[in-house]
C-alpha cells in the first residue's frame, strides 16, 4: 500500500526524530559519539527482514538472501524513511561532538 503524502512526511520526521532521540541518549549515557550510526543498519535489518535473527547463524545462505530480496523490493518511499532515520543517527553524533567541544562535561 503506497503511502500518502501527510503519511510520508509524518513518517520522515518521525524516523529523523526518534532517532536522533535514541543517538543522542545512547551516545550521552554510553560516552560514545557514533555508536548508534554504526548500529543502525542492524536495525534497518531487523525492520526490513522478515527472517529470524537465530535463521542467520543456522541457515545463513537462506536469510541473506531473502534479505538482499526484501531490500530490492523497498519502494521509494520506505528507503526515504528509513535513510532520514540514519541522518537523525547522524545530526545526534554531530550534536554530542559539538556539545563536548563546547565543554558540556554533562555530554
Amino acid at each position: 500500500m503506497p503511502f500518502s503524502l501527510p503519511q510520508l512526511i509524518i513518517s520522515i520526521l518521525l524516523f529523523a526524530v526518534v532517532f536522533f532521540g535514541i543517538g543522542f541518549i545512547v551516545n550521552m549515557l554510553l560516552k560514545t559519539t557514533w555508536l548508534i550510526a554504526i548500529l543502525y543498519p542492524i536495525f534497518i535489518i531487523l525492520i526490513v527482514d522478515h527472517v529470524s535473527v537465530l535463521d542467520y547463524f543456522t541457515h545463513t545462505s537462506k536469510a541473506l538472501a531473502d534479505l538482499g530480496t526484501s531490500f530490492v523490493h523497498l519502494k521509494t518511499a520506505d528507503i526515504v524513511v528509513l535513510s532520514m532515520g540514519f541522518v537523525g543517527t547522524i545530526i545526534a553524533g554531530i550534536t554530542i561532538k559539538t556539545l563536548r567541544k563546547r565543554g558540556y562535561t554533562m555530554f
